[in-house]
């Protein structure tokens, strides 16, 4: 019998993919199951680094899908304060699975969260989008009137886009104790107030990520059968854990669980890709350090290796951007970053000292 490993393509083989190559950027993409033409609509969600990539596509010239822009009158610098156009629907920051599967089944009507409005600056928020809304909503019934609205734009994006992106970002999260509803952010970090009788918190696994997502599919395909789907793992680092370990061992566990249910459901379904993001900054292989000098916040070079390869994967011939062009599509984060986990990170920097 023929030794299995004779004749291996040089990228299954680590000294001819890694140890042979010189310093710079090494491409873990292989191939992609499919290509994505610049008239194809793709629509996004997820964790921080979901926006960077978002970016990107924009500036790349792909057809990114919005179905919730926002008022007409209101300038870019205004919209974005109130997180319109961050992602195809103005949900804010979508950090698991399962809080991207209870949004599908909102949208549809098949699942009513029982959380009321929390109370803020005279007004109330959204406890499912704490903070989309700066100021808050003057009353739950224009909450509720938006609400309405945001939702349709979900259902909408699921119904018509050709291709999903999700970046799957955290396995942590806290949830209402009445229905299991998943938050994305833990109530007390300046918005809501934490009541243990009514928030618990869940460390989702394997099995359960795969069965939330594979749901999350299910009503995604009925609304569009066409549809396919990209899954990434966010690089960036748990800012804190609520398990009794130092955050790293979190952060590595979180991380390779996600991987792990990422494969499981690309092996499933045909019409699902994995990419991999979280290899190309977090691995280290081509030498680069893909971190800021916090350790957390992905730098401008290290998402630029990330959407080179993306392009290189899954540009349709002849549309792949020149790379000269993706350094120049990061605009600076704003002091008031949109993402929950830079404004829950500042948030325990001045509150969770002993």
């Amino acid at each position: 019998m023929k030794f299995p490993y004779a004749g291996l393509p040089s990228f299954q083989i680590w000294a001819r993919a890694v140890a042979d190559r010189p310093e710079g950027f090494i491409d873990p993409q292989h191939a992609a199951r499919f290509t994505i033409d610049r008239n194809l609509r793709i629509s996004s969600a997820g964790s921080c680094f979901a926006q960077r990539i978002a970016e990107r596509l924009r500036d790349a010239g792909y057809n990114y899908f919005v179905t919730e822009p926002g008022p007409m009158w209101e300038t870019p610098e205004e919209l974005a304060a109130r997180s319109f156009g961050a992602y195809s629907a103005r949900f804010g920051d979508i950090y698991t699975t399962l809080q991207l599967l209870q949004l599908a089944q909102r949208a549809v009507g098949a699942f009513s969260p029982q959380e009321p409005p929390w109370p803020f600056k005279g007004g109330v928020v959204d406890p499912l989008r704490p903070r989309v809304e700066p100021q808050g909503f003057a009353s739950a019934a224009e909450l509720e009137a938006d609400r309405a609205e945001h939702l349709a734009a979900v259902r909408l994006m699921l119904a018509e886009s050709d291709v999903f992106v999700f970046t799957m970002g955290l396995t942590e999260t806290w949830c209402c104790t009445a229905d299991d509803t998943a938050l994305p952010l833990c109530p007390g970090a300046g918005i809501g107030t934490f009541d243990a009788q009514r928030y618990a918190f869940r460390n989702l696994t394997v099995d359960e990520n795969v069965r939330y997502f594979e749901a999350f599919l299910q009503i995604a395909w009925r609304l569009n059968p066409g549809l396919r789907v990209i899954l990434t793992v966010s690089p960036v680092p748990l800012a804190a854990t609520m398990e009794p370990r130092h955050v790293v061992q979190s952060t590595v566990w979180s991380k390779s669980v996600l991987r792990v249910a990422a494969e499981e459901i690309r092996r499933r379904h045909e019409a699902v890709d994995y990419f991999p993001s979280y290899e190309i900054v977090a691995g280290g292989f081509d030498g680069h350090d893909g971190f800021e000098p916090d350790r957390r916040s992905v730098s401008t070079p290290a998402v630029d290796r990330v959407m080179l390869s993306f392009f290189h994967a899954y540009a349709a011939q002849g549309q792949r951007p020149p790379a000269a062009l993706l350094p120049q599509a990061v605009v600076p984060k704003p002091e008031n970053d949109v993402c929950d986990e830079v404004y829950f990170e500042r948030f325990l920097e001045e509150n969770s000292r002993a």
